[in-house]
């Protein structure tokens, strides 16, 4: 049999789980012991282990699951990693209930890059969404990898932030690796295995029961060295995140909004608490611990060596007079109107410059705001 069937034997073996697999491994010094325990021996290292867990150790039933396991993930080309793996992720090891078994769609040795967490609403803002997919775009160009949940809202504008920075991203499920779940980011959970990986711990066909997604928050910010909320609820998953961080050492950061946003309740009570304020990338950057980051040739304003920077379209004096009056909260056209002093007809035909030129949105009733 082979190490990785060993694992996935006991690993699908019912009432076992991450933390009773590994204690019996650390007792017996591998899998293939395991499984070759007689059975008074198991139960001398029982622990919290049912006599029902223990007997099912090694049956047919666990060795024919994992067999079938491992031809559903090669079809699928999916690698399982197992807890001794070298490939294994570091970051990992060392969180209070590790996981020992990772199935990954992609590039595994992403997992062991530099790399930074981003979480937040599912129901975010358009400013939240600018937020995550620009500080995303900006780590990706200094060389981090950035991970978040593939959920709606900012965890799908981290993921495409990171790959229009021409960067590698992590999206870690909350289900087997055969679901796509949520339906509405089937695209991303297609081109993301080509720049960086999709990650889960739960076999194939494991559905994404509400209850697996705190569980999952873990490797969320396990696998990083920060974790930045973007829009964040009083009640909300991402405080879970960020109270998992905590526990696992890493920096914890929160982007501020709008004082009186309810989105923005929950990231205002982290600044409260102490987590590092971020108005831009170099806020994130520089309050990471040394050896998490890329090479530090890569940490300038212009990006990894060789990259060009982006090109800012010119502005004329009058753009420039229009740009200063917006902002990341939407204005009316007619607050730009009485702001700039110019008439209607002048203004009109300067936002759509300006739009067009990518450097404000326009919004729903006419509203404009400065594009991040």
């Amino acid at each position: 049999m082979s190490p990785t069937k060993e694992w996935l034997t006991l690993y699908l073996t019912p009432g076992l789980g991450p933390s009773g697999l590994k204690s019996l491994v650390d007792h017996f010094g591998s899998p293939a012991k395991v499984l070759a325990a007689p059975k008074k021996e198991l139960l001398k290292t029982a622990g919290r282990l049912t006599k029902k867990t223990l007997a099912a150790i090694g049956r047919d039933e666990q060795r024919d699951a994992a067999a079938e396991e491992l031809v559903r993930t090669a079809r699928a080309g999916i690698t399982i990693l197992c807890w001794d793996d070298e490939n294994f992720p570091v970051g990992l090891k060392n969180i209070p209930d590790p996981p020992v078994i990772l199935y990954v769609k992609g590039n595994t040795g992403v997992l062991n890059k530099p790399a930074v967490s981003m979480v937040g609403s599912r129901a975010a803002s358009v400013y939240g969404l600018q937020m995550a997919e620009e500080l995303s775009r900006q780590l990706a160009v200094r060389g981090f990898t950035v991970i978040s949940g593939l959920a709606l809202g900012i965890d799908a504008a981290a993921h495409r932030g990171a790959l229009s920075g021409g960067g590698e991203t992590i999206a870690v499920l909350g289900c087997g690796l055969d679901i796509i779940y949520p339906g509405q980011n089937r695209e991303l959970f297609k081109i993301i295995p080509a720049n960086g990986a999709i990650v889960s711990e739960y076999p194939l066909g494991t559905s994404p029961d509400s209850f697996r997604f705190p569980a999952r928050n873990r490797l969320i910010s396990g696998l990083a060295s920060g974790v930045v909320v973007v829009e964040a609820a009083r009640r909300s998953g991402s405080l879970i995140t960020a109270d998992l961080a905590l526990d696992q050492g890493r920096e914890v950061f929160a982007v501020p909004g709008r004082a009186d946003s309810i989105k923005s309740t929950g990231t205002h009570r982290l600044l409260q608490a102490g987590a590092k304020l971020v108005l831009n990338v170099d806020d994130i950057i520089c309050e990471l611990p040394p050896g998490s980051t890329p090479d530090r040739d890569q940490l300038s304003s212009s990006g990894p060596k060789g990259q060009v920077r982006e090109n800012v379209p010119e502005t004329s004096e009058e753009e420039k007079k229009i740009l200063d009056l917006l902002e990341v909260y939407p204005k009316t056209v007619d607050d730009v109107i009485v702001g700039s002093k110019m008439p209607v007809k002048k203004v009109n035909e300067l936002l759509l410059t300006l739009e067009l030129k990518g450097l404000c949105v326009v919004l729903p009733g006419r509203q404009y705001q400065l594009k991040q």
